[in-house]
């Protein structure tokens, strides 16, 4: 007898189970909350006109990896596009990632995409920081994007583990006698102050 009853409601349960799972779906979505069109979209009328006059992408990210296996991401506030394969964007950020580990991020108040080179050019207030403890700025930097390449388009000035650094120009590469070895080179009127113990 007790196992009719345990039999029974077994298969009470089977039905009442899925019924009351059922409810709660459509009590969920019966209790969501509708969603105004007027409100998804958080510009004026003025904003969106001049967005349709002036394209523009927010908050635009790249990335890729160069033929030797660098990894390189690049982050802006806003791109627009410039000629038929170009683009320009402000507030940039480009990070590359080399496969020895060494990292180098660029930050610039503007780049440019080359789209017929294969270039970035980052300018307008240029920084580049490694990890290997050398800042430098400068007017411009080029950044290849499908090999590790990056050369200053001027002089450049800053700091490394030796001391103070000036040159007319630096350039960053693989060493070609020794593939997956990268250098920073500087060239053309180099100076450097040495200061021991400062960074």
């Amino acid at each position: 007898m007790a196992g009719d009853g345990h039999t029974r409601l077994v298969g009470w349960l089977k039905v009442a189970l899925p019924l009351l799972a059922l409810a709660l779906l459509s009590t969920l979505f019966l209790v969501a909350r509708t969603i105004d069109p007027g409100q998804a979209i958080p510009y004026t009328e003025a904003e969106l006109a001049d967005r349709l006059r002036e394209p523009r992408m927010t908050a635009p990210a790249y990335a890729g990896v160069t033929a030797d296996g660098a990894k390189i991401t690049f982050t802006a506030d806003e791109a627009r596009p410039a000629g038929p394969t170009g683009a320009s964007a402000l507030k940039a950020q480009a990070t590359l990632a080399t496969p020895d580990g060494a990292r180098t991020t660029v930050t610039a108040g503007a780049a440019r995409m080359l789209g017929d080179t294969g270039h970035l050019v980052l300018e307008s207030g240029v920084l580049l920081a490694t990890s290997a403890g050398y800042e430098m700025r400068t007017d411009a930097i080029s950044l290849a994007l499908d090999r590790t390449g990056a050369e200053s388009t001027g002089p450049v000035d800053g700091f490394g583990p030796p001391g103070r650094i000036s040159a007319g120009r630096m350039v960053l590469s693989e060493n070609l006698d020794a593939p997956g070895e990268y250098l920073l080179v500087f060239n053309e009127r180099v100076r450097l102050i040495y200061e021991p113990g400062k960074p």
